[in-house]
């Protein structure tokens, strides 16, 4: 079979034992199935969605009124009247694959339809209903057919359909779907052309529609960037706009939180706002509306510190602020990370701290203890390779007479009658409560007998790979320089930061010290240039996140940690789909997550 087309009506018989076997029993030949498909069935598997069954969600009153239905009628209505007679069928959904309207040019086709639900108000979300036109168009991020038995769902396999997400023409955010459906004896290739013929249509209306609402807030932007010299920025739904010197004033984690105060202020009708921005900077808003010919088509907010982190000198890309003894960076992401075990540790809880190695898990809890304890003791518990007897009575006794704080990490090291034994001295320490005691782990499941003993710690903090927050390279470069004892001495390119910026740092923090030590044996002095990097720091292609898209990464890690790892939950919070979630997931290296 073309593993590239969609199956052929000679191809049923076939298909349909395939889906059946991977049913059955999870598995499959690959050779079988298209590659899309597969991957939609099993995403339809891990959401648990029923294959005997539809169970379509149904969202009372859906927004009816946006750009997009507006955009779309015209066009929707031509193409029904084109088709009239013809067994087709054209849906609109929303980016969250909820049917916004569906015409019908044939009677007996639209009574079935309705029997499957595939009607205005119900979401045929992939996680929903499992594999189709629509849902697995979201999930995948592009056009995408579904024929017969490829449907997950054995109700819609005398159905096929091809569905195109619709961009917006500005913003490139995805904000619906178009979907043509018919019976699975009509379908043909000329099925997806209409469609994405159609899509492109409604795109350009869309553009018509948008255009001068954006266009109204540029220009008002532009006034206020030749009339202040300061930050200003300019937003709507759909678009963003920041001028250059918010962009290099800013981290993109003070962007993000003043984007979000700023939209809160417009949507409140406040022309003013007074902001405290992760980094500790105080900084005030002066909002005004921008009014269009379809009415408000965003605002203009100018930005003017009050008082910066350094303590009234105005902050400055450069500047590095200390949040714990020894630690820095300013993303939100680190930020957070640090705030939630400083929680965890004045409540007295025991404390797992999660995350890659070299992740600074060990110095951030030795950072906190000096900083909230510095007279208390402090021990690091860390087992040879082994996890050798002696060792394990050293614990022990320190469990049982230490107080302050005791950090034990590569427990995994110990073998199964070593941790039962740790186990054990650990709950008489509980029981004590004379000390304060945290774990390091890495993200790897746990053992039956280490999982046991987690049993002990109520909560965990998971410390962000450094790619997550890899804008704090600005700042661990030179922070790392001056502790080698070359700072002052050796300075970083522009050139070599862009190429420091890009890396993914498998070894995450660790990995930055490492390099700079390896840097330092070549050059004492002078500027860091690329020549001066590791070859496989030097070789990288990989674009620099601008601070947008930083902004985004930022703000989808966050939500999945507010959502426990699981991505509809945080999808429905951010206000996208979880299409546009497992996308930006796969762009932004994001891991974890289920569901």
């Amino acid at each position: 079979m073309n593993r590239d087309h969609p199956a052929r009506e000679t191809d049923a018989p076939g298909l349909a034992r395939a889906r059946e076997h991977f049913l059955r029993v999870d598995s499959i030949d690959p050779q079988g199935v298209r590659q899309a498909i597969l991957a939609s069935w099993w995403r339809s598997r891990e959401s648990n969605v029923a294959a005997d069954r539809l169970e379509p969600q149904y969202v009372r009153d859906p927004n009816l009124d946006t750009p997009l239905t507006r955009s779309a009628e015209p066009v929707l209505r031509r193409l029904r009247e084109q088709l009239d007679g013809q067994p087709l069928s054209i849906v609109l959904t929303d980016p969250a694959g909820v049917v916004l309207s569906r015409l019908t040019a044939d009677a007996v086709l639209e009574r079935h339809l309705d029997k499957v639900n595939l009607a205005p108000g119900f979401s045929y979300a992939e996680g929903v209903v499992g594999t189709n036109g629509i849902g697995t168009a979201l999930e995948a991020g592009r056009a995408m057919h579904v024929f017969g038995h490829e449907h997950y769902a054995e109700n819609l396999e005398s159905l096929a359909c091809a569905g195109v997400p619709i961009r917006h023409p500005m913003s490139g955010k995805t904000v619906g779907v178009l979907d043509l459906t018919c019976w699975r004896r009509d379908a043909g290739p000329l099925l997806m052309t209409l469609a994405k013929t159609t899509a492109e249509q409604i795109r350009q209306a869309l553009l018509t529609e948008t255009g001068m609402r954006e266009i109204e807030l540029l220009h008002a932007y532009r006034r206020a960037c030749r009339h202040n010299t300061g930050m200003v920025f300019a937003l709507n739904n759909d678009v963003v706009m920041m001028n250059e010197t918010a962009r290099t004033t800013l981290k993109p984690g003070d962007q993000s939180a003043l984007l979000r105060h700023a939209a809160e202020a417009l949507s409140e009708r406040r022309e003013s706002a007074s902001v405290e921005l992760p980094s500790g900077v105080q900084v005030r808003l002066h909002t005004r509306a921008v009014q269009g010919d379809g009415g408000v088509a965003g605002g203009v907010v100018d930005v003017k510190v009050v008082e910066a982190a350094t303590g009234g000198v105005p902050a400055t890309p450069a500047a590095t602020r200390m949040l714990l003894p020894g630690l820095i960076g300013a993303s939100p992401l680190w930020r957070r990370a640090c705030a939630d075990v400083e929680g965890v540790y004045r409540s007295g809880a025991w404390l797992v701290v999660e995350g890659e190695p070299g992740t600074g898990k060990t110095a951030l809890l030795q950072a906190l203890h000096q900083r909230l304890n510095p007279a208390g003791h402090y021990t690091l518990l860390e087992p040879a390779a082994d996890g050798d007897s002696a060792w394990l009575k050293h614990a022990r006794q320190t469990l049982a007479e230490k107080d302050g704080t005791i950090v034990l990490r590569h427990l995994e090291r110990l073998s199964t009658s070593a941790l039962r034994v740790l186990t054990s001295a650990l709950e008489e320490a509980a029981g004590r409560q004379a000390a304060w005691v945290a774990v390091a782990v890495a993200p790897e499941p746990p053992g039956p007998e280490l999982e046991s003993m987690l049993r002990l710690f109520p909560h965990t903090v998971r410390v962000p790979p450094l790619r997550h927050h890899i804008e704090d390279v600005e700042q661990l470069v030179p922070f790392f320089l001056h502790r080698l004892g070359v700072g002052g001495q050796l300075t970083c390119s522009p050139e070599a930061m862009q190429l420091m910026l890009r890396f993914s740092w498998p070894g995450n923090v660790a990995q930055v010290l490492e390099t700079l030590r390896w840097v330092r044996r070549q050059r004492r002095s002078g500027v860091l240039q690329p020549h001066d990097l590791p070859p496989e720091i030097q070789s990288l292609s990989r674009h620099r996140l601008s601070p947008l898209e930083s902004m985004e990464r930022d703000a989808i890690v966050l939500g999945l940690l507010d959502a426990s790892g699981n991505k509809a939950q945080a999808a429905r919070a951010l206000g996208m789909s979880r299409a546009t979630i497992y996308r930006k997931i796969h762009e932004y290296g994001i891991a974890g997550g289920g569901g």
